[in-house]
C-alpha cells in the first residue's frame, strides 16, 4: 500500500478516488471484483508455512487469511481512503462503531464534546458506565482537560450544518496535552482537511458520502501522520478484528464503486445546497409576499454564518471547497415542520443523508435533543431548478393552509 501511494501521491483529488487502489489486486480485471469469502488458503508449499504470517509472495498487498481480519474489498477501500483523506485509514462496520474504537484505543478520562449527533453521546454514556469516562462542555475552560483527554469535534453540525473552528480547539487540545478528534462526516473531501488544522483523528460515517447511494453501513478512522505507526494503526487493527468492528465484505465492495464519484456527487451537492440557502435567505427576507417567510423561522447553513462573508476568515480557510450539502430548516411551528415533508415531491421524508437523492427529516422523528421545529435537509445530485421548484410549491400549499 505504501508504493501505490507513493505512486498516487502528486495526482488530483479525482484521479486518487480512482487509482489509489491500482496493484492492489493481481487479478486483470478493470472493475473490482466482489469478494464475499469469509475465508482464504494458506500456501501449499509447507517451507512457506509460519505460525501468524500470512503474507502471500505472489499478492503481497492482497494477502488474507479470514475476513474478520482483513479482506480483499476493504483493503482496497482502506487504499483510497488513506490516499484522500491524508492519514491511514480504518474502516469499520458503521459511524458508531468507529467511534467507539476510538475511544477504546484513546481510553480518555474526559473528552469535551457539544451539540450534534445523538449517537455518539450514547457511546460516551455506555463508557461512562464501563470506564467513568468524563462528558465535558466542548467550551470548558481548558484547565479541565489533561494528557490523554479528548476534545471532540463535529463539523459541519449535525442537524443544522454549521462550522465549528478546528484550529481553534487543536491548539486549545494539544497545550493540555489532550487530543483532536474531528467527525467530518458532513464535509469530506474536496470540502476540508481536518488534518490540516490540527486534528489527531479523523471520523467518518462512511455511510453518507463515501457510500452516497443509500445502501451500506460504513465507519472509518484516518490517524495522523504525526501519530506512531506501533501506537495507533497496528494496535486499532488487533482491537478491531477482537472487537469484530469489521466492515462486511459486501459493504466494502460498494464503498470501492462509491468512492469513485464521490468528488463529482460532494461537489455537485454543496453548490446546490449553497444555492438553495441563499434562495431560501433572500425569500425570508420578504416578510409580506413570500409564502417561505410565512412558515420558516429561519436557515441554518455554515455559508450564512458571518464569517462566510470574510475572505480571511477561519471558515473560508477550512471549508476551502464549499460550504456542505446539509442544511436546515427552522419552522415557525413543531406543526408546520411535520406537514412540510408529505408536500414536497423530489425529497424523501427519511432519516440519514449524503445519498444521490434529497431527503428532508423532520429530525424529532429519531433524535430526541433536537428542537421539534428543526427540518434537516439533505441535498442529492438533483438539478437545482427541480429542488427549488419543489420547494416552491410545497410551500405555497402549506402557507395557504396557516
Amino acid at each position: 500500500m505504501g508504493e501505490q501511494s507513493h505512486k498516487t501521491a502528486g495526482l488530483s483529488l479525482a484521479s486518487r478516488l480512482v487509482h489509489s487502489d491500482d496493484g492492489i489486486s493481481t487479478h486483470r480485471a478493470v472493475a473490482p471484483a466482489m469478494h464475499v469469502s469469509t475465508t482464504f488458503r494458506y500456501n501449499d508449499n509447507p517451507d512457506m508455512l509460519q505460525p501468524e504470517v500470512y503474507l502471500d509472495p505472489d499478492a503481497p498487498l492482497d494477502s488474507h487469511v479470514y475476513s474478520r481480519y482483513t479482506n480483499p474489498n476493504t483493503t482496497r477501500l482502506e487504499a483510497i481512503l488513506t490516499s484522500v483523506l491524508g492519514g491511514k485509514t480504518l474502516t469499520y462496520a458503521s459511524g458508531l462503531s468507529a467511534f467507539h474504537m476510538m475511544l477504546v484505543r484513546i481510553n480518555p478520562k474526559r473528552i469535551a464534546i457539544g451539540d450534534g449527533y445523538h449517537g455518539c453521546h450514547g457511546i460516551i454514556g455506555i463508557q461512562s458506565r464501563l470506564t467513568g469516562l468524563q462528558k465535558l462542555p466542548l467550551d470548558c475552560d481548558a484547565s479541565e482537560l489533561q494528557p490523554g483527554d479528548v476534545i471532540h469535534v463535529e463539523t459541519p453540525l449535525n442537524p443544522t450544518g454549521e462550522a465549528r473552528d478546528l484550529q481553534y480547539y487543536a491548539d486549545k487540545a494539544h497545550k493540555a496535552g489532550a487530543y483532536l478528534t474531528v467527525d467530518a462526516t458532513f464535509a469530506p473531501p474536496p470540502l476540508q482537511d481536518p488534518f490540516a488544522h490540527g486534528a489527531d483523528v479523523v471520523m467518518h460515517s462512511g455511510t453518507k458520502y463515501f457510500g452516497g447511494h443509500s445502501d451500506m453501513l460504513c465507519g472509518a478512522l484516518a490517524l495522523s501522520p504525526r501519530l506512531k505507526d506501533e501506537d495507533w494503526f497496528q494496535p486499532m487493527l488487533y482491537e478491531r478484528s477482537i472487537l469484530g468492528a469489521v466492515m462486511g465484505s459486501m459493504e466494502g465492495w460498494l464503498g470501492l464503486r462509491s468512492l469513485r464519484t464521490m468528488e463529482l456527487r460532494v461537489l455537485r451537492q454543496s453548490r446546490t445546497a449553497t444555492d438553495l440557502v441563499a434562495w431560501l435567505a433572500a425569500q425570508l427576507k420578504d416578510d409580506l409576499a413570500s409564502p417561505v417567510a410565512k412558515v420558516v423561522d429561519h436557515v441554518k447553513h455554515a455559508s450564512l454564518q458571518p464569517e462566510a462573508a470574510d475572505e480571511g476568515s477561519w471558515l473560508r480557510r477550512q471549508m476551502h471547497g464549499g460550504y456542505g450539502p446539509v442544511f436546515a430548516l427552522a419552522m415557525k411551528s413543531e406543526e408546520v415542520a411535520k406537514r412540510l415533508p408529505s408536500k414536497l415531491i423530489l425529497f424523501h421524508h427519511a432519516t440519514s443523508l449524503g445519498g444521490v437523492e434529497s431527503l428532508i427529516e423532520w429530525r424529532a422523528m429519531t433524535d430526541k435533543t433536537v428542537q421539534r421545529n428543526i427540518l434537516r435537509v439533505s441535498i442529492g445530485v438533483e438539478a437545482l431548478e427541480d429542488l427549488r421548484a419543489d420547494f416552491e410549491q410545497a410551500f405555497e400549499k402549506l402557507a395557504a393552509e396557516v
